[in-house]
């Protein structure tokens, strides 16, 4: 697997997540407070480009990676919890890392 099926995960992924935080105080702006309508849905239409995008990339690196299908789709509905994306981010680097073509093998301990 190439490096950069990864990076455009790791990029979606906080994109993603930044904006899912950016629309939840968007939310609770207009809901609570009656303001902010119009950024709301201009920030909703937003971030519901970029999930789209983030779906793609998340399951093309699943894909390749070879996960099972519970794997993906948590993966695939983390980018809708909010701040979940950023550890299941984490996670997904730790163990895609080894699988990168060119990568530093472990040192080996004597």
């Amino acid at each position: 697997m190439k490096r950069s099926v990864l990076t455009r995960y790791r990029v979606m992924a906080y994109v993603t997540a930044c904006m899912l935080l950016i629309l939840c105080g968007c939310m609770v702006a207009k809901y609570g407070f009656g303001k902010g309508e119009d950024l709301t849905f201009m920030v909703s239409q937003i971030h519901g480009v970029l999930f789209i995008i983030y779906l793609v990339f998340a399951f093309d690196l699943g894909s390749k990676a070879k996960w099972p299908f519970g794997k993906l789709l948590w993966v695939l509905v983390s980018g809708t919890i909010p701040l979940a994306a950023f550890f299941v981010e984490r996670q997904v680097v730790r163990e895609v890392e080894p699988l990168i073509d060119g990568a530093r093998p472990a040192p080996v301990e004597a």
